[in-house]
């Protein structure tokens, strides 16, 4: 093994200058670059955007009172702690962490993820639970040009579309008549316990089946879960069982994962293949998946946004275009090789004449 002699130590501290400066010129050679699909993901933020800003137009104009301690960005998308429709608990932090437009940027990443082209046919189930969440899927739809197919549970949880005048359904219809989307659900369920409304007084099953019924969408409402379950998978799939190319599920409606347990056992993100076993109750998120078709599950919000790097409860909300997820950072290849050749040269030479001199120094010992 070779080790430097005393008289080297001169040699390496210069070599420990030189692969310093070194370091400095690889370091500073970096560069941010747009993202492969960059002007995707900046208009479908700014059509989120767009989106976020007519709900807030318009109800500011209905004199709706906003709660600016729970809802600081004064989106209208914030809905109530509790209604007479609210069918489950919330996270308020998740909801405010939604907000954020350049959440459709993130869905596009996840739909070229599923290798989607202009035309491709995606079925979605959304609740009231997370209306942002659901601009986010349907700008990223609209800037990719993909064919949709929605169906909604409309009761939410909590500061989600609370307000039994203006759920879920009512939203969407105001940015489709405004041109913001071409897609409106086709289906609606009650959502909550069973699909059916468990766990809502009598009162509020009634302001959703009238809300329902007002935006003129079929209403499923069967006997069972189970029913209900078999119900949207016809609806989903219509005369062609296999035009599906994706399946996204938007928040924990039991008809689309079953049981709530699957919700947490699955990732949130995308699946290109998935299978769950000893599940007593398969909802369409599954059945789509036992058919083969890839899955995107968007229920933990906070997790997705972490994992791409997004702020959490953001204030005020962020631009189109701020994030991780539109720039990459890089380095100059060519300094980088340079830097690297340069160094290892200079090794080998300290190396080389070190080895030298301790061989002239063997020499003039023996001599």
């Amino acid at each position: 093994m070779f080790v430097p002699s005393a008289k080297s130590k001169i040699s390496l501290i210069v070599l420990l200058i030189v692969a310093l400066a070194l370091f400095y010129w690889v370091e500073n050679s970096r560069n941010f670059v747009s993202d492969d699909y960059y002007q995707d993901k900046l208009e479908a933020a700014e059509l989120m955007q767009q989106a976020e800003e007519l709900i807030k137009e318009y109800r500011t104009a209905q004199g709706i009172y906003v709660d600016e301690v729970n809802d600081p960005n004064r989106t209208s998308l914030i809905g109530e702690k509790q209604s007479a429709i609210v069918t489950d608990r919330g996270d308020l932090t998740a909801k405010l962490t939604s907000l954020n437009p350049n959440f459709a940027a993130l869905i596009v990443d996840l739909f070229k993820e599923a290798n989607l082209r202009p035309n491709d046919k995606i079925a979605i189930n959304v609740t009231g639970s997370y209306p942002a969440l659901n601009i986010a899927v349907l700008s990223a739809a609209k800037v990719l040009e993909l064919e949709v197919v929605m169906i909604s549970s409309v009761g939410p949880s909590m500061f989600g579309a609370t307000d039994p005048d203006f759920t879920w359904l009512d939203m969407e219809r105001l940015l489709n008549e405004n041109d913001i989307f071409p897609y409106r659900s086709i289906a609606a369920s009650i959502g909550g316990g069973r699909d059916l409304g468990r766990g809502l007084n009598k009162l509020g099953r009634d302001l959703i089946l009238e809300n329902i019924e007002k935006n003129n969408v079929i209403l499923v409402q069967e006997k069972t879960l189970e029913e209900n379950i078999a119900k949207k998978m016809e609806l989903f799939m219509g005369d062609d069982p296999e035009a599906i190319n994706l399946y996204v599920n938007i928040g924990g409606g039991l008809s689309s994962l079953g049981i709530s347990l699957s919700g947490e056992l699955i990732d949130s993100g995308f699946h290109r293949y998935l299978s769950l076993t000893n599940i007593p109750l398969k909802g369409t998120l599954l059945l789509f998946a036992e058919r083969g078709v890839p899955i995107i599950h968007l229920l933990d919000v906070i997790e997705l946004a972490e994992k791409y790097n997004l702020p959490l409860a953001p204030e005020p909300l962020p631009k189109p275009g701020i994030g991780s997820m539109f720039e990459k950072e890089r380095y100059d290849l060519t300094i980088t090789i340079t830097a690297f050749i340069i160094l290892l040269i200079l090794i080998l030479i300290v190396i080389f004449f070190d080895k030298k001199e301790l061989k002239l120094e063997d020499d003039e010992i023996n001599v």
